[in-house]
């Protein structure tokens, strides 16, 4: 690995040029800038923090940012990831690719100017950044998400097959028409929950009703909506699927201000990350997730890289669980229905 003398020698600039070229100060024409970090990344340069190496872990988000009232599955993932990190004696730090990255550094040369050995990423179901960091063979790990690039390790939970489940517990109790109200960003989490809902009508030999299907933003307003369109068709589902608990929370405090009964009115199932399900009235019935454990074995996986070149690929898709709580029943006789004025009606 060459040193900052060895590059300045090579190009026959001062170490201090060479210095300031690398670290990004100001000073530096974009020529010489462009020149000394070509000549440092095919040396193998890699700038120090101090006199060791740092032993941080950065977690970056996409560029827009995470809506808090999408529920709390990024605390309670984050939660995960500091346990694990903290558990290895490393830190945590949140990094913008986006702001601070500049134009002519790689990826590499971006993070460990940060002072980051390693990279947790969220990519909320865009994978061009993980697929760019990746290629330059930056210790990185996908998180709550799967990609089909052999170069992309990941962890995620699979939630297709306790998803079939559910709607399988669903028609059991007689219901035959089932809707579902899915987020309208359909990343590999949402499609597994989509395709269970798809897999059990179709095994049951019902053919999937696209008026059923409804797609909304993932908080409280888009449940209250998805819920309101669903019960103004003339011919609405007696249960519905929701596919992520922000959604689950606003289609219940709808139905408590319109006066359906859940679940004698409306069978209702959702989706959990943690304890939300606990936290209703009643209590949903719900597809579930560890979104901590998640957090944990990222963190675990991340540190283990951070420390050595892991040759092997890591992908690890975790399970799912379905839980009945108070929001099912059997299907009622006299369905409800919200007419053109927003009011209930029964039969």
């Amino acid at each position: 690995m060459s040193s900052v003398r060895q590059i300045a020698n090579e190009l026959g600039i001062s170490v201090a040029t060479v210095s300031r070229a690398i670290n990004h100060h100001e000073g530096v024409s974009p020529s010489t800038r462009k020149r000394v970090l070509e000549a440092a990344e095919q040396a193998g340069y890699r700038p120090s923090t101090g006199r060791k190496p740092t032993n941080v872990i950065g977690l970056v988000y996409p560029e827009d940012p995470v809506k808090s009232d999408m529920g709390d599955f990024e605390a309670a993932l984050l939660s995960g990831i500091l346990r694990g990190v903290y558990e290895k004696k490393h830190d945590l730090t949140f990094i913008s690719a986006a702001r601070d990255k500049h134009d002519d550094e790689s990826y590499t040369q971006f993070f460990h100017r940060k002072g980051v050995r390693a990279i947790l990423l969220r990519s909320l179901g865009d994978h061009t950044l993980v697929e760019r960091i990746a290629a330059e063979r930056f210790p990185i790990l996908l998180v709550a998400d799967r990609s089909e690039d052999p170069r992309i390790n990941y962890i995620d939970s699979i939630s297709s097959g306790t998803s079939r489940k559910a709607v399988e517990y669903l028609l059991g109790l007689g219901h035959t028409r089932i809707g579902l109200a899915i987020h309208n960003m359909l990343d590999t989490d949402h499609l597994d929950r989509q395709n269970g809902y798809m897999d059990a009508l179709r095994n049951a030999g019902i053919e999937i009703d696209e008026s059923l299907i409804v797609r909304a933003e993932a908080n409280t307003a888009g449940g209250e909506m998805m819920l309101t369109r669903l019960l103004e068709l003339e011919n609405p589902p007696t249960a519905i699927f929701f596919t992520n608990p922000m959604s689950t929370v606003g289609a219940l405090h709808k139905c408590l201000r319109l006066g359906i009964k859940v679940p004698r009115d409306l069978s209702i199932i959702g989706f959990d990350d943690s304890v939300t399900r606990y936290q209703t009235y009643p209590r949903f019935t719900a597809v579930c997730q560890d979104a901590v454990s998640l957090g944990i074995e990222a963190a675990r996986w991340i540190t283990r890289a951070s420390e050595s070149i892991l040759d092997e690929a890591y992908r690890e898709v975790r399970p799912t669980d379905f839980e009945v709580l108070e929001t099912t029943s059997y299907v009622t006789e006299t369905p409800v229905r919200i007419d053109q004025n927003g009011q209930l009606v029964r039969g």
